[in-house]
């Protein structure tokens, strides 16, 4: 594999690594929101069934998103619904009450342990869509390599996505709580971190509309190295601007999402 091709996929996967890591740090919280109620025993069985589902789900997802990864259709989909999202998010961060109250005040009534583990696991479901769609989105522009390919995707790609998936789940499970201080100490990389996935879904959409059966765009632009290069230079922006611009918070408490 050329050097160029490899410092690509490097980059790439790095990338990956720093995002699956803040929307792991965010998924780690919301469970750990989720199942606080439950005795210590329980807790702990409820987030190691957690986490074995969102083993399963982001790989069934990955797997599944192989094999239509090249369907126009399927990419227009997964554009909208990463601008859905991080608007959706973003607005709620902005416009809405923190998470951690909302979940506080609405939710009077506990569920069971089964039922707490049936909303972990649905969850997870949604985690992982959002994590393999941001994943594959990064990763699509990037070239072919000479491995043999898993399902419609090339070995390569399939692989450093895979990779990016399963980095986030070790942070889910062993670093979370170092992200989740961090995103409590600096809140505006919680933001950035969905601006980031709002901006992947507008590279989604440049491929969807460079699409051959699709040509409001032109294939060459949606694929260029100028395009690759703009792309990258506004999210680095998006991330600096959420370090630099936040206000760093001077106490974070946090319940361990390890007990």
């Amino acid at each position: 594999m050329e050097l160029s091709i490899l410092f690509e996929y490097g980059w790439v996967l790095l990338l990956l690594i720093a995002l699956e890591g803040l929307l792991a740090a965010d998924n780690a919280l919301v469970l750990a929101i989720m199942v606080k109620h439950l005795p210590d025993e329980e807790r702990k069985k409820a987030l190691f069934y957690g986490l074995a589902g969102a083993f399963v789900f982001r790989l069934g997802s990955l797997f599944i998103i192989s094999f239509l990864v090249d369907v126009w259709q399927v990419q227009a989909i997964g554009a909208l619904y990463l601008l859905f999202i991080a608007l959706n998010h973003i607005l709620r961060k902005l416009y809405f009450k923190d998470k951690v109250e909302k979940y506080g005040k609405k939710e009077k009534k506990k569920s069971g342990f089964w039922g707490t583990v049936l909303k972990v696991e649905l969850a997870d479901i949604a985690f992982a869509v959002d994590s393999i769609l941001a994943a594959v989105a990064l990763a699509m522009t990037l070239p072919n390599t000479n491995l043999p390919a898993i399902g419609g995707m090339d070995g390569g790609k399939f692989l450093v996505i895979f990779a990016g998936g399963l980095i986030g789940l070790i942070i889910m499970r062993f670093a979370a709580n170092l992200f989740v201080k961090l995103l409590q100490a600096k809140p505006g990389l919680e933001i950035a971190a969905f601006a980031i996935v709002g901006w992947v879904g507008v590279k989604l959409a440049v491929l969807t509309l460079g699409h051959p059966d699709i040509g409001i765009i032109s294939y060459q632009f949606a694929h260029s190295t100028e395009w690759k290069l703009l792309f990258y230079t506004i999210l680095i922006g998006i991330a600096a601007a959420g370090w630099f611009l936040t206000k760093e918070k001077k106490e974070v408490v946090l319940n361990s999402t390890s007990n």
